[in-house]
């Protein structure tokens, strides 16, 4: 009778995780237009800025020993995966006389990774897991997303066996040199991008670059979302609070074919105009994928001609692939202050002329930029 159970209970599992994935096979290289590629809420938790030492011990200002930050998320991305879970980074510690390291800076992943059923958005099941720890050099602003604490426990993607699909672990890889510690320093830059017609030139005076090593993308979920270089840079322009890229390059394997996608744009900050008592502000996302080769309509080419040079970098073309939308923050401010002790975070990002591997890929190197990209 066990047996009979077992056998029963197997098949019903394999029946279960083959309506699951055998639909997601189908959807290698295909395009996706539609609003909330990626939706959700992220609650961000900065107790290292309220819960400050009080022993005496440490340098003055610094977090309580043990204390880290919290990015709490629930959040959807290309329709049919599912992202929950949290993030916690903890700073450098220094002990207040000799300067001696008292806590190593890191960033701590434990995230469920889910699937949707694509022909029953209902149906939901968890395969896997996405956890580690990078450890970070503030001094250099180095995440090593290979490097764990001693390799003990290094950031990856461990999926289970689900019927015939076997599971299996695929590590990240790579270095993400965060935003300067010392801001003196930082130089301007000139970008350049083909608006239309015509190229257009827009000038950052504090340009600060967040720049991408030969990150690794660890495949995943699904094997329709393939193992993924990244390198490249993405600036952030400290008078504005934008942030710019030239290009971002993805290079993976899919079905058999060696693809390279460059991503190009901005994501512009925005405040509401009583910020200051709503907290509110939000990024304005304007991401072109492979730009080079999906040039503007005529007419729409036509009428980025007649903005002005700045109006034409940051606006919106819904002709060639991109990722557009908005991530909207809602900060509660530390005594008056404008530093957030806390954050809501709300992601609505739409996808036009996208494949799933295209956005799955940046919403992996967006959740690896986590600190960077919320620190104010």
């Amino acid at each position: 009778m066990k047996q009979v159970l077992s056998r029963s209970f197997a098949l019903a599992f394999a029946f279960v995780a083959f309506a699951f994935l055998a639909p997601l096979a189908h959807a290698q290289g295909e395009t996706i237009t539609e609003d909330d590629v990626i939706s959700g809420v992220m609650e961000i938790e900065f107790a290292t800025r309220s819960n400050l030492d009080s022993t005496g011990d440490l340098k003055e200002g610094s977090a309580a020993l043990g204390v880290k930050d919290k990015y709490k998320f629930n959040l959807n991305v290309a329709k049919t995966t599912n992202f929950t879970g949290e993030i916690r980074r903890q700073p450098n510690l220094y002990t207040k006389t000799l300067q001696r390291k008292k806590q190593d800076a890191l960033l701590e992943y434990s995230i469920d990774l889910a699937l949707f059923n694509p022909k029953d958005l209902k149906q939901k099941r968890t395969v896997g897991k996405w956890v580690g720890t990078i450890p970070v050099d503030t001094a250099t602003g180095a995440y090593d997303l290979a490097g764990g604490i001693a390799k003990e426990s290094p950031l990856r993607i461990q999926v289970d066996t689900m019927g015939k699909a076997q599971g299996f672990e695929e590590k990240f890889g790579g270095r993400l040199i965060g935003k300067a510690e010392k801001k003196e320093n930082l130089a301007q830059a000139t970008y350049k991008r083909l608006i239309g017609n015509k190229t257009v030139d827009f000038v950052v005076k504090r340009s600060d670059p967040m720049r991408f090593e030969n990150i690794v993308l660890a495949r995943g979920p699904v094997d329709i979302y393939p193992r993924t270089s990244v390198n490249g840079r993405l600036d952030y322009d400290y008078e504005t609070g934008n942030w710019i890229t030239d290009g971002i390059k993805f290079r993976y394997t899919l079905d058999g074919k060696e693809v390279e996608d460059i991503l190009t744009g901005t994501i512009k900050w925005v405040e509401d105009p009583d910020r200051k008592s709503n907290g509110k502000g939000a990024y304005e996302f304007n991401l072109r994928f492979n730009e080079d080769k999906n040039k503007s309509a005529s007419s729409e080419a036509a009428a980025f001609d007649q903005m002005s040079a700045e109006d034409a970098f940051f606006a919106v073309d819904n002709t060639v692939p991109c990722l557009t939308g908005k991530v909207h923050y809602t900060d509660t401010f530390a005594g008056g202050g404008e530093t957030p002790i806390q954050s809501k975070v709300e992601f609505r990002l739409n996808a036009n002329k996208l494949t799933k591997q295209q956005v799955i890929n940046f919403f992996k190197l967006w959740m690896l930029a986590v600190g960077p990209t919320n620190d104010e």
